[in-house]
């Protein structure tokens, strides 16, 4: 039992430690390498070799100790460690040193400049290590077996060159197709956030323009049957009935509304669509007539079914401007006009409140507040455009512009 939890401890504290870092891996290799040749040649393995062992000398220890220097520092300085491992191996059948491994160690080089530092790289760092090998050749083999050993040489140098350019390759390709994934996933994110967005701001215009005419019909109404309550109980019960139709379609339009928001419906349920548009026109103006607001509605063109986003927003710019009229403007009578042309839908309505509702006090802040610039944001959604200003005839004007496609 203790020792299952010693060994659990041991692997905990290497998984804490992480990967060794490159250096002391290639200096690992290194030390492989330096005495694969030591062993090889100092051994008697080699063919090459003396037959009887021997200890190796201090000069066959420091160039195996530069091996394994050079090959420590292969990642970090690829073409010194390179020019260092064909020094060792000139040094090394200079001295007379006994055995052909270490020729292996500039083959590593080769493929380290060529991995890390491109195929032309390589093709340079290839020929003078070719060179140096064929040189080694002649010093140990001299010219007699130099004609059949020298391409065995070559191609080993081609190969290593080779193999290094193509890891690189593959290298520069996966760092190509990460890179080029990593900017999808973030562009994917980044629309994700403004699509977000995007439907947050529509939810908060739909439900400042469903709130704001449900309270400000609320509010006009619960004033009429405040005022009649005692003499004309009749017109205070209309009231409160036309108070229980606006609050069970204001309540009905928020809950459409922020159905979007709901994470447990069914996948096969249908999404629900945004309650509006045109056709519930006529609903709308009853209720400002209801609450003493005469709305006279002129239609010009034959009207035709709209696409949905435009018949929307025509109704909430509508409903936005009358919204106004009965809490700030004062007016007893707006007229509406709907113009159906071919190419764009306009929409006029002008009340005949007086001209200081819209020159001082409370009104004119919120007139050209939230109010006209939602009205404007759905005409710009549509690249329609939206102007609110006071009539030189008097009254106050809101006029839209909603583009439509082409009837063909």
């Amino acid at each position: 039992m203790l020792r299952g939890e010693g060994d659990g401890t041991v692997h905990m504290m290497r998984a804490r430690r992480g990967p060794l870092p490159p250096v002391l891996v290639d200096a690992g290799l290194g030390a492989c390498v330096a005495a694969a040749v030591l062993v090889v040649a100092f051994a008697g393995l080699d063919p090459r070799a003396p037959a009887i062992p021997r200890f190796p000398d201090a000069a066959a220890f420091a160039l195996a100790a530069a091996v394994i220097g050079g090959l420590a520092v292969r990642r970090s300085h690829p073409v010194a460690a390179l020019a260092l491992l064909n020094a060792v191996t000139l040094g090394w059948f200079a001295a007379g040193l006994p055995g052909q491994l270490v020729v292996l160690a500039p083959l590593v080089g080769c493929y380290t400049v060529a991995a890390h530092r491109g195929w032309r790289w390589g093709l340079a760092a290839a020929v003078p290590t070719a060179l140096v090998q064929v040189v080694a050749i002649r010093v140990v083999l001299g010219d007699v077996e130099t004609v059949g050993v020298v391409p065995d040489a070559v191609l080993l140098v081609a190969t290593a060159t080779s193999a290094g350019a193509a890891v690189g390759y593959h290298r520069a390709v996966l760092a190509a197709t990460r890179g080029r994934l990593e900017r999808e996933a973030r562009a994917r994110e980044e629309r994700s956030r403004l699509l977000v967005a995007e439907e947050r701001l529509r939810i908060a215009r739909e439900l400042h323009d469903v709130l704001g005419h449900t309270l400000a019909t609320i509010s006009v109404q619960a004033g009429v049957g405040l005022h009649v309550v005692d003499q004309r109980p009749d017109q205070a019960r209309d009231a409160l009935s036309a108070i229980k139709g606006v609050c069970d379609d204001g309540l009905v339009d928020v809950k459409t509304i922020l159905g979007i928001l709901r994470t447990d419906a069914p996948a096969e349920e249908e999404p629900l669509g945004p309650r509006g548009g045109l056709a519930r026109l006529p609903d709308l103006l009853d209720t400002a007539g209801t609450a003493g607001l005469r709305v006279e509605l002129s239609v010009e063109g034959e009207p035709r079914p709209l696409p949905v986003p435009v018949d929307l927003a025509a109704y909430r710019i509508v409903q936005e401007a009358l919204t106004n009229v009965l809490r700030h403007a004062g007016a007893s009578t707006v007229r509406l006009a709907l113009a159906h042309e071919p190419s764009r839908l306009l929409i006029r309505i002008r009340d005949d409140g007086p001209a200081a509702a819209r020159s001082t006090g409370t009104a004119t802040g919120t007139r050209n507040g939230h109010g006209i610039d939602g009205m404007r944001e759905r005409a710009r959604a549509l690249s329609g455009r939206l102007t609110a200003a006071p009539h030189p005839d008097g009254g106050y004007e809101v006029r839209a512009e909603l583009p439509l496609p082409d009837p063909r």
